[in-house]
């Protein structure tokens, strides 16, 4: 069970030159541990959110919200899980993945522990909706994003050199603030940003330029993944 400790990693480097040290706890949750956890902006505190939280929605993008209602808590779409999905050269590549209308499909007749569900032995993973590319991003017509399975998305936002997974690839870099930065594999020189570059309440998050140049990114882009019991930290602050 994870506690609150912190966890001695000073040595874990995740896609990038900064190394994770043992106050990083929720990031070392996140990418180790795949604890869901709250992708909080380090502008504004707001958190990342699908617009649609219904497991049948993939067609609708992902928007910075700043308050953390009821509806949304319930339907855990304030949760994210960075799942591992590869490598790129040798760096680790992730799928950033909803916990809003996550389900895990039923195991097959037959098979052992099928009514209870017990262990990952045989134990199908959950199917959960992905926060996707479009193949033509960052293009001032194809920015935006869309969470869904790799299934159910539209054809533009499926893998652009013949795998389903390209366009939901993401590598993630540990910043030197602490937080993590997102880049998408099939467009390296972009980042994880929001729509007119403004920070703001129901901001639509889409791809933006990385005018840095490289996978480290700039603060203005950067989420602090929080545990759902670390929301109220200190340097975050929730308008509504």
């Amino acid at each position: 069970m994870y506690t609150q400790e912190r966890t001695a990693m000073a040595n874990l480097v995740v896609g990038g030159p900064v190394a994770v040290n043992s106050y990083d706890n929720a990031i070392v949750a996140a990418l180790v541990e795949n604890r869901p956890v709250m992708l909080v902006h380090a502008f504004n505190g707001g958190y990342l959110r699908p617009a649609e939280l219904a497991a049948s929605s993939h067609d609708k993008g992902v928007k910075l919200a700043t308050a953390l209602d009821p509806a949304t808590k319930d339907a855990r779409g304030h949760l994210w899980h960075i799942t591992p999905g590869g490598f790129f050269g040798q760096r680790p590549l992730y799928f950033i993945e909803s916990a809003a209308g996550q389900v895990t499909p039923p195991l097959p007749a037959g098979t052992a522990d099928a009514d209870t569900g017990h262990g990952d032995d045989g134990t199908p993973k959950p199917q959960r909706r992905r926060v996707t590319v479009h193949q033509d991003a960052p293009q001032s017509t194809a920015d935006t994003l869309q969470v869904g399975l790799p299934a159910k998305v539209g054809d533009k936002w499926r893998g652009k050199n013949g795998a389903t997974e390209d366009t939901q690839l993401w590598v993630v870099t540990v910043t030197p603030w602490g937080g993590i930065t997102f880049v998408p594999i099939t467009h390296p020189d972009a980042i994880l940003g929001f729509k007119d570059h403004a920070v703001a309440k129901d901001s639509e998050a889409r791809l933006t330029y990385n005018w840095g140049g490289d996978f480290t990114g700039t603060v203005i882009n950067t989420f602090y993944p929080r545990l759902p019991n670390e929301w109220d930290v200190p340097y975050h602050h929730v308008f509504t």
